[in-house]
């Protein structure tokens, strides 16, 4: 999917000011298309992992966005209830916990775990989705979700799992994210990656809240950055 530079500042939550800059210092990959630069939503997503898991740049976030859509209002909260925290696994591998949370959440979403848990797998081995301080969001190049929502199964392994981290720090919590198409995908990622990148959320999630906890939580901090001025770490 080609995006429009007012796309990727919607999608980031970030102003399209904060693009142009970072398309003026090479930062941001995009093309050019009659005049117009364009974004492909692969790399983008690259971009974001990449950035994320080493060079953490600040950028602000929720600059001059005005009014949000209405499947981004409370996007990370509706997602998580959609799907589920799930904290009993005893795995040690990568490939197993992936195997295991896909198969425990495959029936409430309607997925076929072994062809979904494979996509899984495809995407880790393309580049690790580990953003390091302990966190990852396994996520796939496919839509997975049929109808208009999304789901996020957050996971906390008993024993923290190595995740290929630039840190080589092993995980200790894990976002699967289930998006229906681009859109909510990106702004999802850019969600769970503005939520991480505080250090009392950090600390807050190796707690292990359960779902209600959780949700509460992340209820009233998407209620926190309807405003502008919050930033997010990338």
């Amino acid at each position: 999917m080609d995006l429009r530079k007012k796309d990727v500042a919607e999608l980031l939550t970030v102003s399209e000011e904060t693009i142009n800059t970072l398309v003026e210092k090479g930062r941001l990959p995009c093309y050019k298309l009659g005049g117009e630069y364009r974004f492909n939503r692969s790399e983008i997503e690259d971009w974001m992992v990449k950035v994320l898991a080493s060079e953490r740049e600040l950028l602000p976030f929720g600059e001059g966005q005005g009014e949000k859509a209405p499947w981004q209002q409370f996007g990370l909260y509706r997602a998580i209830h959609r799907g589920e925290v799930l904290s009993e696994f005893d795995t040690s591998s990568k490939e197993e916990l992936i195997y295991v949370t896909i198969d425990a959440i495959a029936e409430k979403l309607k997925l076929n775990p072994e062809a979904v848990a494979e996509l899984f797998l495809e995407r880790e081995n393309l580049m690790p989705t580990a953003l390091n301080q302990g966190i990852a969001i396994p996520h796939t190049r496919e839509f997975l979700i049929n109808g208009l929502f999304d789901a996020v199964v957050v996971v906390y392994p008993k024993v923290p799992i190595e995740w290929g981290a630039l840190d080589s720090m092993p995980v200790h919590t894990l976002f699967f994210l289930f998006a229906c198409d681009d859109r909510r995908h990106l702004n999802l990622l850019a969600k769970i990656a503005h939520f991480i990148s505080n250090e009392d959320h950090l600390r807050f999630l190796q707690t292990r809240p359960d779902k209600a906890t959780l949700l509460e939580f992340i209820k009233q901090w998407e209620s926190s950055i309807k405003s502008p001025g919050s930033e997010i770490l990338l």
